[in-house]
């Protein structure tokens, strides 16, 4: 599978440019800075990237290793008051 190969869905970076194919991101990881370019989640990215290209594995894989390296400082927290509860609100047919 060629480098130029677009991803299904485009990675939008914090900077609002787009990453469009697998050389996009391959290029985007190349220009980090050191510090930050030698990161273990962006080696996994670069390594998703490479297998990608190289073997013709699925570009999601890829797209999956960047957005982990991109989201890599952002912490999950679970928020009580997003989804209500379903308990008690279904009623039989009888009781209509």
């Amino acid at each position: 599978m060629p480098w130029s190969t677009s991803f299904e869905d485009p990675i939008l970076l914090p900077n609002g440019r787009w990453l469009l194919t697998l050389r996009d991101a391959a290029s985007y990881i190349t220009k980090l800075p050191k510090a930050e370019h030698s990161a273990p989640e962006w080696q996994a990215a670069m390594e998703a990237l490479i297998l990608v290209a190289e073997t013709g594995g699925p570009t999601m894989l890829a797209r999956i290793g960047v957005m982990r390296a991109l989201n890599r400082h952002v912490e999950r927290v679970f928020n009580p008051d997003r989804k209500g509860h379903h308990w008690g609100k279904r009623k039989l047919k009888r009781d209509q």
